[in-house]
């Protein structure tokens, strides 16, 4: 969610996704390392294409999910709902 959907949302939907978008850290990492493991893989086979592409844009959603809970971490506190 973007800054503008997380203001458009009510104080109860707020405190609702925050409570179901709680970061894991460890299982982010192990499943970023499991995803490199298949890239490093497919490099090896020299197999290109989905198999490489797939885990690519995956570790792109593990990296980009601390990015979204702290904008979202920034709305609560706006809002003293923290």
């Amino acid at each position: 969610m973007e800054q503008k959907e997380l203001s458009q949302l009510t104080d109860k939907e707020l405190l609702e996704v925050a409570k179901n978008n709680k970061p894991s850290p460890i299982i982010d990492a192990f499943f970023i390392g499991f995803l490199v493991g298949i890239i490093i893989y497919g490099v090896a086979a020299n197999s290109w294409g989905f198999i490489i592409l797939i885990p690519l844009f995956l570790i792109y959603a593990f990296l980009k999910k601390p990015k979204r809970y702290e904008a979202l971490k920034k709305e609560l506190k706006k809002r003293n709902l923290q």
